[in-house]
């Protein structure tokens, strides 16, 4: 049995941001009963499975349509984009149905940076295979990932914009804000990374010259643009003395 580079890193990345995770709920407490919050965890993994998939189909539909008779190519196939566009409608939906009013996506904010970052180092040593390079550049850090032609290397792109990210959620989270402050900025800025980064891929056009993913990213931006300027990014208390 052999493991490869997608895989392993893969794994680290869903590793170490359970840990991450886990080290900030240690620190944090409990925002909701255990119960609740293992049907919210629940919820996040079918949901992003499912998104995650879903958007994969969408970015290529005539190759989907083609192949809906290979299993394999439309289980392995999956999005980031998706996954957290799907994970968080699970969670709100089984938020709804709980009766449960607290916004409880802020101690997933750096997890979810680092995790994804881990993941997007797999991509890279992954190679063609993995789908996720750039185009062609003539850029001196264009890589060759063995045809013959130099691309963005579009993974590292993701990778060090999100260890960026990271540290700028873990400042945020160390500071008086607002209950889900922290969990929208790293959709907002995320969501904005990958419709940027995306436009240097060589994914096929949904429509208007956008693939599916940034559509997908760019509708989920919008939504929080408007979520950000409904509510507030400071605890009541820090407005109230302001």
């Amino acid at each position: 049995m052999t493991i490869s580079a997608h895989q392993a890193f893969e794994f680290l990345a869903y590793s170490v941001g359970f840990q991450l995770f886990l080290m900030q709920r240690r620190k944090a407490g409990d925002v909701v009963a255990p119960r609740v919050r293992w049907s919210l965890v629940a919820a996040a993994i079918l949901g992003g499975a499912l998104g995650s998939r879903m958007l994969f189909w969408l970015e290529d539909p005539s190759t989907t349509l083609f192949r809906l008779d290979d299993p394999w190519y439309l289980l392995a196939g999956k999005t980031a984009v998706g996954g957290l566009i799907g994970g968080l409608v699970g969670v709100e939906l089984t938020k709804k149905a709980l009766g449960v009013s607290t916004r409880t996506g802020d101690l997933l904010a750096v997890p979810l940076a680092v995790g994804i970052a881990l993941g997007r180092i797999g991509c890279f040593l992954e190679g063609l295979a993995d789908r996720t390079f750039g185009i062609a550049t003539s850029l001196p850090w264009g890589v060759d990932f063995g045809d013959g032609v130099r691309r963005h290397p579009t993974q590292l792109y993701e990778t060090l914009f999100l260890a960026g990210l990271a540290v700028v959620l873990a400042s945020l989270a160390r500071r008086p804000h607002a209950d889900g402050h922290v969990f929208r900025v790293f959709m907002m800025a995320y969501m904005a990374f990958r419709v940027l980064v995306d436009a240097i891929k060589p994914d096929p056009h949904l429509a208007l010259g956008l693939s599916a993913i940034q559509w997908a990213a760019l509708l989920t931006l919008g939504y929080y643009v408007f979520v950000f300027r409904q509510q507030p990014a400071q605890p009541a208390q820090s407005r109230a003395t302001a």
